[in-house]
């Protein structure tokens, strides 16, 4: 397929998005299987388009005076694709499965030298306009081009698993693809998104990964579960471990020293961990699936809890920007209502003296100190750790990044080049 047959594909798709309200995943899918003659670099390029066009909507959708998949469509093309408007109305012409004529009314407006002027601040931003003022509660000044941040494309990060290997052996098994060294944790690599229709590289058939010795992690995910601070020999809870990211790292910095439980209310979302735990040689974790009383035994007695909680995901939307605009203020609050209830839970099985991390993938402060906030007026004996102490003794002389304060973390693809993720840890008082 050529570039024009690729945009009336997105166009497509887009338009499936549009009228059956389904995740951009879903609608890609079903495309492809209906399509069988479109190769993997045509499904590549076609994802591509869809993803750039819904990380920059509402931006794109200003810049052509309407957000229709046909108008956000060919902004990504020139804007984002760097297509020129000119000859990309030409090519329009020659190719038959290409989208109907470029007209005069966008030919303009794609020409633009200044397709923002007069854009409120949450279109420059790319965010919903309702939670524009979270983001201005969480960031300050900075808040615009933290939504911005979120529309960039997403690398892929991976995280050496030190129980089985080291950052020169998968460096090496992975040269094909000129891996980088993540941000902020040691054991992070990276493999950068690229530009137009590049593919994104598929690692879990590379040698290594079969072997276990590296799994797919986020370096911000990587970050807070080291942030935890897992120690050798700690009796470890993953409240929420659903599919065993956090466990799998926390295992490792433990080198298989002490004892962490993995549970999870789904059992679907616990279902991978089984085969992740045996392929990483991570031997020090017992799961605990949903049973009645199935903690009951661990209460008081873990010395770490982690709570890796249910959230909008706000965080990631550049890997998931279709939710970006799915997202509803009841949607919200019941995942705080969920947030509350499980933290509940949670703080039954610290141990006097003990931590309880509490984890998002949430840049929302209704999730993050708004909900702590709320714990703690109904748990006093929960007190902040000193934040700044603890990234000293976590990550040494790496840069304090802006988010860090006294009581919590925030991390996000502006200020730290992750996902976006906040962490707070609270001290059990003794007596």
């Amino acid at each position: 397929m050529k570039l024009p047959g690729r945009l009336a594909a997105a166009i497509e798709v887009l338009t499936d998005l549009e009228t059956r309200k389904r995740p951009a995943s879903e609608a890609l899918h079903d495309w492809g299987t209906s399509h069988r003659f479109a190769g993997s670099g045509d499904r590549a390029a076609i994802g591509n388009l869809v993803y750039d066009a819904l990380r920059r909507r509402a931006s794109h959708g200003f810049a052509m005076a309407a957000d229709t998949p046909r108008a956000l469509v060919l902004s990504v093309a020139v804007r984002d694709w760097g297509e020129v408007p000119d000859a990309l109305a030409a090519s329009f012409e020659a190719d038959k499965f290409a989208p109907g004529a470029i007209t005069p009314d966008e030919l303009a407006r794609l020409t633009s030298d200044n397709p923002l002027a007069g854009a409120p601040d949450h279109v420059r931003a790319d965010l919903p306009d309702w939670v524009a003022p979270m983001f201005a509660e969480t960031f300050g000044e900075t808040w615009i081009a933290e939504g911005q941040g979120l529309t960039g494309r997403p690398p892929v990060d991976l995280r050496v698993n030190a129980l089985k290997s080291d950052i020169a052996r998968v460096e090496k098994s992975l040269k094909r693809f000129a891996p980088e060294h993540a941000p902020l944790v040691p054991f992070g690599l990276r493999l950068p998104a690229g530009a137009r229709d590049a593919r994104t590289p598929n690692v879990i058939v590379d040698e290594g990964y079969l072997k276990g010795w590296f799994e797919i992690q986020d370096a911000g995910s990587q970050a807070v579960a080291a942030f935890a601070a897992a120690t050798p020999g700690l009796q470890v809870m993953d409240f929420c471990a659903g599919g065993g990211g956090k466990t799998l790292a926390m295992a490792a910095d433990m080198g298989n020293r002490g004892q962490i439980f993995a549970h999870d209310s789904d059992r679907s979302r616990l279902a991978p961990i089984y085969d992740r735990l045996k392929r990483a040689g991570a031997r020090n974790v017992q799961v605990r699936p949903p049973e009645e009383n199935v903690l009951f035994d661990l209460t008081d007695r873990m010395d770490l809890v982690l709570v890796d909680a249910p959230c909008t995901g706000t965080g990631t939307w550049r890997r998931r920007p279709d939710a970006k605009w799915r997202l509803t203020p009841e949607q919200l609050d019941a995942r705080v209502g969920e947030q509350a209830a499980i933290l509940d839970r949670a703080a039954a099985l610290v141990r006097p003296g003990g931590r309880l991390a509490y984890v998002t993938c949430s840049l929302l402060p209704a999730e993050n100190t708004g909900t702590i906030a709320a714990f703690r007026a109904r748990y006093p004996d929960f007190v902040p750790a000193n934040h700044k102490s603890l990234w000293s003794a976590a990550f040494g002389d790496v840069a304090v990044p802006a988010g860090l304060r006294e009581t919590h973390l925030h991390l996000s693809p502006n200020s730290t080049g992750t996902d976006g993720f906040f962490i707070a840890i609270l001290e059990r008082k003794t007596g």
